[in-house]
């Protein structure tokens, strides 16, 4: 997903940029948004961003002039929604690029597209969907698995759109930009899938850490069901108004 610097043609790299471009805009006023209305969020902001920044600077040696990595945006993504994420994942990438050569400042727009866009995007429907037909299930359950699909899908997400933007700049010779597109998908998968299942498994693990810290906090988000609180000193459940801010933040978050 650290696609380098001088790896695509300039007009592929303004492309990815400029399709970039609106959601990471869209994801500023978002971003505002949640902070203005939530000043105390600014901890688990700094939080998803610190964790993004730190899993996807691992690396390991994938394919020719690219690498693989953990992704870490599926915790923001489940926390904040997909436009949050979008901010933080291309701050987490444009500090990569400037301070660990990882990825470049022309491949910015290609590397945030699909880490921070597609990514998140990723992340938050596998989430909503396992959330979904797990309802059945206890909510720390259900909750873990919504939260290893959401990573899982964001990892693998990320890399099949990574790609996809190779294989368009460097079509196979015989087989053109699906012979390409197979070749790169196939490499990536060897060395995506495990490290998506611990990307998953770490995923869970700070999750129910934050269950423990800041259950308010996630019943507040929409993470935690309103019915999962303990009930306050009065017999009656905490959190209920919060669900419906949470409610009217994601309707926000799709303006």
């Amino acid at each position: 997903m650290h696609i380098p610097e001088g790896l695509l043609p300039p007009l592929h790299a303004a492309a990815w940029t400029a399709a970039a471009a609106p959601f990471i805009v869209h994801g500023v006023r978002s971003l505002t948004r949640e902070v203005r209305a939530n000043p105390d969020a600014k901890l688990l902001l700094g939080a998803a961003g610190a964790f993004c920044f730190v899993l996807s600077a691992l690396k390991i040696p994938s394919a020719t002039g690219t690498s693989s990595h953990p992704v870490g945006v599926g915790l923001g993504a489940v926390l904040f929604r997909p436009p949050v994420m979008a901010v933080l994942g291309t701050i987490t990438l444009l500090f990569q690029a400037l301070l660990l050569a990882h990825g470049g400042l022309s491949t910015l727009g290609a590397n945030a597209f699909s880490l921070a866009v597609v990514g998140p995007w990723v992340a938050y429907g596998a989430f909503r969907l396992v959330r979904s037909v797990t309802t059945r299930l206890s909510e720390g359950l259900s909750l873990s698995l919504s939260v290893f699909a959401a990573a899982f899908s964001a990892s693998l997400g990320t890399y099949t759109v990574t790609s996809l933007q190779l294989a368009l700049a460097h079509p196979d010779p015989e087989g053109g930009i699906v012979g390409a597109f197979v070749k790169y998908a196939t490499i990536f998968s060897l060395t995506q899938i495990p490290i998506a299942v611990i990307e998953g498994l770490i995923t869970v693990a700070v999750i129910r850490i934050l269950t423990s810290v800041s259950r308010g906090d996630l019943v507040r988000l929409g993470v935690l069901r309103a019915s999962a609180a303990p009930p306050s000193p009065s017999g009656t459940r905490t959190e209920a108004a919060p669900a419906t801010a949470a409610e009217d933040r994601e309707k926000g978050s799709s303006e």
